[in-house]
């Protein structure tokens, strides 16, 4: 196929294609390397990253199958699972702590072993938000805490969490590259041009990779059945926000006619009118009336 029907210059990187694209294959893992030491270190502290089997397996035939975005190592054999979240899930929280235990679970040695660990990482780009407290919170590092001195107990399990639709910072509001790396992630489906603020190398190899124009027939082929998926599922949350908003307004409608039909009874009532001629004006039966105290 063409690129009709795909209007965009650069891949979307919230479907499941333009996402393992650009952080989950080989070719590409520098990208992946440079957003995970502008996440997590700040400095270039990881050096490369081996991709691991990104469909693990419990212990036992019946356990539940995980399936994770990204797996990887570092050259430490620290671990980092790397998920981009399209929509808001009930038990999100609970999925990336269920998680997380496949990679601890998979260092078990047999044998003598101490159980010394290395470090897991999960981290969970968000396409919604769940701290509806704080605009300005979208970065969220979790750590096993404990909760009477408020240090750090345990260092070697991390879960980020990223909630993408609170980073609203414009080109020149950015600082440092976990910025610009949010600014990509964020808006990378509607650039028309590279930002100038983006020049760092590493950028060269992300816009290259990204560009729709560049894909061969079989990769757009594949990326138009992941667009297609991702706005239709897109589609169908939009369509129950909206019918949860106006049930919402019908809902709170009928509550303002009920106390309004409740005032007007318990002024009809304290001007001695009779019960069933109040029940007449008001709608309300003789039963609803009898219990409004005046």
């Amino acid at each position: 196929m063409g690129t009709e029907g795909i209007q965009d210059k650069y891949v979307n990187p919230y479907t499941d294609f333009g996402f393992k694209l650009l952080f989950g294959t080989d070719m590409n893992k520098e990208l992946l390397i440079s957003f995970l030491n502008a996440l997590l270190f700040k400095e270039e502290t990881i050096k490369d990253v081996t991709y691991l089997n990104s469909e693990q397996l419990g212990t036992q035939e019946l356990d539940r199958k995980a399936v994770f975005d990204v797996y990887c190592e570092n050259e430490k054999g620290e671990k980092f699972l790397v998920e981009m979240q399209k929509g808001e899930q009930q038990f999100f929280k609970d999925r990336s702590v269920f998680y997380s235990t496949f990679p601890i679970r998979e260092q078990a040695k047999r044998g003598d072993w101490n159980y010394e660990l290395k470090a897991i990482y999960t981290i969970g780009i968000l396409n919604f938000t769940f701290d509806k407290d704080d605009d300005n919170y979208y970065h969220h590092e979790v750590k096993l805490v404990d909760m009477k001195s408020q240090q750090v107990f345990y260092d070697k399990l991390t879960f980020i969490y990223l909630e993408m639709p609170k980073f609203n910072k414009r080109e020149e509001e950015l600082d440092g590259m976990f910025d610009k790396w949010m600014f990509v992630l964020r808006n990378l489906s509607s650039l028309l041009e590279r930002p100038r603020a983006l020049q760092e190398r590493i950028f060269d190899r992300l816009f290259e990779a990204a560009e729709i124009a560049k894909f061969t027939r079989t990769e757009l082929s594949e990326y138009w059945d992941s667009l297609k998926n991702f706005r239709d599922w897109y589609s169908v949350i939009s369509t129950a926000e909206n019918k949860g908003h106006m049930a919402g307004r019908a809902e709170g409608l009928m509550e303002g006619r009920m106390e309004e039909r409740i005032k007007n009874a318990r002024n009809m009532k304290q001007l001695g009118i009779a019960t069933n001629l109040i029940a007449l004006s008001t709608g309300l039966s003789e039963d609803e009336i009898s219990k409004i105290e005046c």
